[in-house]
């Protein structure tokens, strides 16, 4: 991989989140995460859900939905490009919160910490909904009986955790056989299905009726939904084999191979499926593997849908306890974030998250809105909550950079981190009033807990 960014590195020793301080070298704990397994948690963790059930939210603004994809890809590579830089710099476990923190200091980078550990275990019920939908697609018997679907998707959270439990070493080989099981299908449509398009299916441009910017706003947290998780690789620094060269390496390669397919993949069943049988499909790429090749394809489909779907809750789990541990190690969390099991995992903030994740689904459950409505409203917040943090840290390079060399001047911005900062604003803003106000209120009531923090500290002090 090139070298795109020059190299710096902080002092030896410097791996929290802390700015200007080093932990003491006592006792590494064995690290278990090669360039394999990060590669297979970032696109594990990218290609799920948002990108299986995108077509259909995209069939609306025909060919411009191809050309997001493929803008939107861009962009992501620049922020991806930005973090490889950034865990050059300091390969920290937390990821987004840890730079942010080390860049703009203790509440920027609780502020961005709180709202990316919201959008993880408010994701959970999302992806599992996508399970429990792939299973019932395979099994009609159980259509309409919503204490099964609340059940299975429950189930399949729970026993993602108690893998967790067992050891990172654990997560990441699961992560592994998930995400490269499931690309085969995938990438079998994205590629073969080419030869299965039908022109008229993409003859027209942008056929939503709305202007060019209008449309390109709709479709930017729709197709960035897809791109969260790049930063994967990044989150559990600590226990990943030689960061400074793997992290990046993973984070470019995961990035990559999501943005190809993404595009591959919408091309196809855009052209193959009719846009009217398209935009109400909910499952479209096994509609579009059914038109190709019949029944049997539908339902192998259906299956890898589940594979990917385990995966990325198995990979966003994985973080789920890893952004506020390190929130915690630095004093900014709640010291129970901290506790690592025996097995070196940070098992109280994993089994607490999922039990946030439970209750979100249990009153959703309880309510009279859809699966649907559900998803739609976790997606518009996942999206807002994830690209703040992406905006603090595609300017925080300089800031750290200038903070290793002992202080002096701030290097100047380089193009890529540039478009990676307006392209986390336009993705904001592309979100809408109702996600940016509700992820606004969420971000505000950490603040509470920072003013509690810092009053324990104080105290101890």
């Amino acid at each position: 991989m090139p070298d795109v960014f020059q190299a710096q590195k902080l002092p030896p020793g410097y791996v929290s989140g802390t700015p200007g301080t080093k932990t003491p070298a006592d006792g590494p704990a064995p690290k278990s995460l090669g360039v394999a397994a990060c590669t297979a948690i970032v696109v594990g963790n990218m290609v799920g859900s948002g990108f299986y059930l995108s077509p259909s939210a995209l069939a609306p603004y025909g060919v411009l939905a191809i050309v997001s994809w493929i803008v939107m890809g861009g962009g992501a590579i620049c922020l991806g490009l930005t973090f490889a830089r950034l865990s050059r710099l300091a390969p920290a476990t937390g990821g987004p919160y840890a730079y942010s923190r080390m860049g703009f200091g203790d509440f920027a980078g609780f502020l961005v910490g709180w709202g990316y550990w919201i959008s993880i275990w408010a994701s959970l019920p999302a992806i599992a909904v996508a399970f429990t939908g792939s299973l019932f697609k395979i099994l009609p018997v159980f259509q309409g009986n919503r204490p099964m679907a609340v059940i299975i998707t429950l189930g399949a959270i729970w026993l993602v955790v108690l893998t967790n439990l067992r050891g990172v070493k654990e997560a990441g080989i699961v992560a592994e056989i998930t995400t490269y099981s499931k690309m085969v299908p995938f990438v079998a449509i994205s590629i073969i299905g080419l030869l299965f398009i039908r022109p008229e299916n993409l003859s027209e441009f942008n056929p939503s009726g709305q202007s060019l910017l209008a449309s390109a706003a709709t479709l930017a947290p729709l197709t960035m939904f897809a791109y969260l998780g790049l930063e994967s690789a990044t989150v559990p620094a600590g226990d990943v084999i030689d960061p400074a060269r793997t992290i990046p390496r993973s984070t470019i390669l995961g990035v990559s191979i999501a943005a190809l397919l993404y595009v591959l993949g919408t091309t196809v069943v855009l052209g193959v499926v009719p846009r009217e049988e398209l935009v109400k499909s909910a499952a479209p790429f096994a509609d579009a593997a059914r038109i190709m090749w019949g029944g049997w394809a539908q339902e192998i489909v259906g299956v890898a849908v589940m594979i990917s779907s385990l995966g990325a809750l198995n990979g966003w789990t994985l973080l789920m306890g890893q952004v506020p541990m390190a929130a915690a190690q630095d004093k900014l969390f709640p010291a129970l974030f901290g506790r690592v099991s025996s097995r070196g995992v940070p098992a109280v903030g994993i089994v607490f998250s999922a039990l946030l994740a439970t209750a979100l689904l249990l009153i959703q459950a309880a309510g009279s809105s859809g699966f649907q409505a559900f998803y739609s409203l976790v997606v518009n917040l996942a999206t807002m909550t994830a690209v703040v943090p992406y905006a603090f840290c595609a300017l925080a390079g300089g800031l750290i950079a200038a903070r290793a060399a002992g202080g002096g001047p701030v290097p100047k911005l380089s193009a890529i981190e540039w478009i990676a900062f307006v392209f986390s604003i336009f993705t904001l803003y592309g979100c809408g009033p109702a996600p940016v106000l509700y992820g606004f209120i969420l971000l505000m009531l950490g603040i509470p807990v920072y003013v509690w923090q810092a009053r324990q500290q104080s105290s101890a002090a």
